[in-house]
């Protein structure tokens, strides 16, 4: 492996340690403005990586990715705990709907965040080609990231998301028919990402949305 593709790799696995580790903090912060300080006591809100690195999906899975040439980077930290329980107490269905979504709006803002730093052109100003190149992968990666977590599969966000929003309207279906699947949720993920037409279909959209806007800054 050159120099070249090295650096490309080191580069994208931070851009996707920032995007991770963000979205799990960020459920532990919107949980703690409701009230539950569980992340808090259990020491998850910093923001030291070694505190969130989850074997597999931080390191080993992001790491095969790159071996296999995949088209994207993907991965998830270890889940911040969060007693819904205490933010249903003190918000209701609107607060752990919130909760449940926080890391995904993080994502979608970081990557708006990162498009618009490029698009205000200091970067190339400066000429700063590790910056560039992060901040790349920084919109691909949280915008995959984002829809991704989207999915009502459990146990991503949307998943719990509409659960909730489910409960809120006295209806418990939904969230029953999760807790039956929940235990081969992560099997039907893998098959997701390993079937290519229906991972195709899957990450149309954000590929799309990277596309247009990375068109003309890259």
């Amino acid at each position: 492996m050159s120099y070249l593709n090295i650096t490309s790799v080191v580069i994208s696995l931070c851009a996707l340690l920032v995007a991770i580790i963000g979205h799990e903090i960020m459920h532990g912060l919107a949980a703690l403005y409701y009230g539950d300080d569980t992340a808090k006591v259990a020491k998850r809100l910093s923001i030291n990586p070694i505190k969130h690195i989850d074997l597999v999906g931080s390191i080993i899975l992001p790491i095969s990715l790159v071996l296999l040439h995949a088209p994207f980077m993907f991965g998830w930290a270890k889940p911040v705990p969060v007693n819904i329980r205490e933010v249903i107490k003190n918000g209701g269905y609107n607060a752990a709907i919130i909760v449940s979504l926080a890391g995904i709006i993080y994502n979608f803002l970081l990557a708006i965040c990162a498009y618009l730093l490029l698009k205000s052109g200091i970067i190339f100003k400066y000429d700063i080609e590790v910056v560039y190149y992060f901040l790349i992968n920084l919109i691909i990666i949280n915008i995959i990231l984002g829809f991704f977590n989207l999915l009502p599969i459990p146990p991503l966000d949307g998943s719990q998301a509409l659960g909730y929003l489910s409960l809120k309207f006295n209806n418990d279906t939904i969230p029953i028919f999760f807790n039956k699947i929940e235990r081969f949720g992560i099997f039907i993920l893998i098959g997701i990402l390993l079937i290519p037409p229906v991972a195709k279909i899957i990450l149309l959209p954000p590929f799309l949305i990277s596309k247009f806007l990375l068109k003309g800054i890259m």
